[in-house]
């Protein structure tokens, strides 16, 4: 079995959030605690105490200044990091330098050279964004 990757408290309370206004809406009134308790049992939790210290330490810990390595549009890259901020719903803007510049475009006739991106990543450190293969446009290695 695949661990899950929690998305942070924040991200998993609007979720509660929205479980809650969905039910309301169909008639079926429900209470913050009970959102936050029926969200844990739906991730495989005890309660939302567990649930919600368990999303504190699943989070990633990208930080400025942080060699990373991965894929960009399909090209192996290393590089580090100059900015990351977090963002809703358990993603992250991260701004990467790339050691050396990546050919973005895959025609012969010309080439465009990227030597930074910024990207919105998920816990995982893809995008949801993808290549026309179906592969995210930005994939980071985690360790």
């Amino acid at each position: 079995m695949t661990p899950q990757i929690l998305p942070t408290r924040d991200a998993l309370k609007v979720q509660a959030k929205r479980l809650r206004s969905t039910l309301a809406d169909q008639g079926t009134p429900l209470s913050h605690s009970a959102a936050l308790e029926t969200l844990a049992r739906q991730w495989g939790y005890r309660d939302w105490n567990t649930l919600s210290a368990a999303a504190d330490t699943a989070r990633p810990a990208w930080q400025v200044g942080q060699t990373v390595s991965g894929r960009y549009l399909g090209h192996a890259f290393t590089g580090r990091l100059k900015s990351v901020r977090e963002a809703s719903g358990g993603h992250w803007r991260l701004t990467l330098v790339f050691d050396e510049p990546i050919d973005v475009v895959t025609s012969d006739r010309f080439s465009s050279l990227r030597r930074q991106v910024s990207a919105l990543v998920n816990a995982r450190g893809t995008t949801h964004e993808k290549t026309s293969d179906g592969k995210p446009h930005l994939a980071l290695k985690t360790t």
